[in-house]
C-alpha cells in the first residue's frame, strides 16, 4: 500500500483509468462481433455501417494510446478484407 497522500490519489486515479480501459477494450471486441455476425446476413447495407462502427471505436482507442496505432490499422485491414470476400461471394 501507498503510504503518502500522492501515492494514494495516483493509486485510485490509476483504478479508474484501468476500469475506463477495460470497458473500451470490451466495446473493441463485441464490435468485432458484432460486425462478423453482421457478415452472415445477407444485407450490404448492415455489413457497411458495422465496418464503420468498428472502425470508428478502433480510431478511438487509438487517438486514446489504449492499443497501439499499427495494431488498428492491422485490424482494420483484416476486417476490410473479410468485408470485401463476402462482397464477392454475394
Amino acid at each position: 500500500m501507498p503510504q503518502r497522500r500522492a501515492a494514494k490519489k495516483d493509486l485510485r486515479k490509476n483504478a479508474k483509468r484501468h476500469q475506463g480501459n477495460l470497458v473500451l477494450k470490451a466495446n473493441i471486441t463485441s464490435a468485432i462481433k458484432k460486425f462478423k455476425k453482421t457478415l452472415e446476413n445477407k444485407e450490404a447495407d448492415n455489413k457497411a455501417d458495422a465496418l464503420r462502427d468498428v472502425y470508428k471505436i478502433l480510431d478511438k482507442a487509438t487517438s486514446k494510446k489504449l492499443i497501439h496505432p499499427k495494431k488498428a490499422s492491422r485490424k482494420k485491414s483484416r476486417l476490410a478484407k473479410l468485408f470485401n470476400a463476402t462482397l464477392s461471394k454475394s
